[in-house]
């Protein structure tokens, strides 16, 4: 995992508090991270919050690859498309 280091901000005092039973954390507005997930990993005594990057192209055709490809169940409805004449154009 290749980590992109920004600009660092001045460290902010955060609440913990309990949800059910897991431990959770209030996060500063300026500390926002983008979607509704995140990766979290221990650094020694640190924990580190990431948020989870949508896969790219690569990770989609990977993905369309392990589907099974389309049989005869997967109806098409016919399509009348006739080639544009050039007179039907000007």
């Amino acid at each position: 995992m290749t980590r992109h280091r920004q600009a660092t901000t001045p460290p902010k005092e955060a609440k913990l508090f309990r949800n059910n039973r897991s431990q959770a954390v209030r996060i500063p507005v300026e500390f926002e991270l983008p979607g509704d997930k995140v990766l979290i990993s221990r650094e020694g005594d640190r924990l580190v919050i990431e948020p989870v990057r949508k896969s790219g192209l690569t990770a989609l055709l990977a993905q369309w690859a392990k589907e099974p490809p389309l049989g005869p169940e997967d109806d098409f409805p016919e399509i009348n498309d006739s080639p544009v004449k050039s007179e039907d154009i000007f």
